[in-house]
């Protein structure tokens, strides 16, 4: 065998070594990039669930629930009540009409029934609610208050990802990180929408 053979193989089997690591390299990126992905699905997906309880309790309570326990405590025993609305329009002899608003309470389901019932959500946790996914046992950042607009109280909430593993969310001291709801707008919207 000549030395130029020799040589060839040797190159042959070192660009097939550096093409497999370097094959190992962006699976691996990708890989990463999938699981990143698959993350942040599931804190939005508890991003809305906690907009959704929110939103419940605003509309039972004229207000956001103040802390974790107060939420907690409201999906296990609260209510959503069915309410049943009629309107009937009655028109007058001088043709303008008359409208008539009856809103009837049919009944009322618990919260977590409504929102987090087991066809909807099947391994929904009451006590891990607030605890963000992938995170190591890190519970959002939750904010709620009442702020003045236009000479009015409106109530604000803000629930948010604490320490995102995502690198462009981390930039500027997290400022794009997952976040529903808006310390200083009465917005329910998710930053991710």
């Amino acid at each position: 065998m000549t030395l130029s053979k020799i040589l060839s193989i040797v190159f042959l089997l070192g660009a097939l070594g550096l093409g497999y690591k370097l094959y190992l390299g962006v699976d691996e990126v990708v890989e990463e990039e999938k699981i990143l992905q698959r993350t942040e699905e599931r804190i939005i997906e508890k991003l809305e669930m906690l907009r959704d309880a929110q939103i419940a309790y605003q509309a039972a309570n004229n207000e956001y629930a103040s802390n974790w326990e107060e939420l907690k405590k409201f999906i296990q025993e609260g209510n959503i009540y069915l309410i049943q609305r009629t309107e009937t329009t009655k028109l007058l002899d001088y043709g303008k009409e008359e409208t008539t608003v009856t809103l009837d309470t049919l009944g009322a389901v618990n919260v977590q029934d409504s929102l987090f019932s087991k066809d909807k959500y099947p391994d929904f946790e009451l006590d891990l609610l607030n605890v963000v996914p992938g995170s190591g046992g890190k519970t959002f950042e939750f904010f709620a208050d009442k702020i003045e607009r236009s000479n009015r109280e409106i109530a604000v909430f803000e629930i948010r990802d604490p320490a995102p593993r995502n690198p462009e969310r981390r930039r500027n001291n997290n400022e794009k990180a997952l976040r529903v709801g808006s310390r200083t707008d009465s917005s329910t919207s998710g930053n991710w929408e």
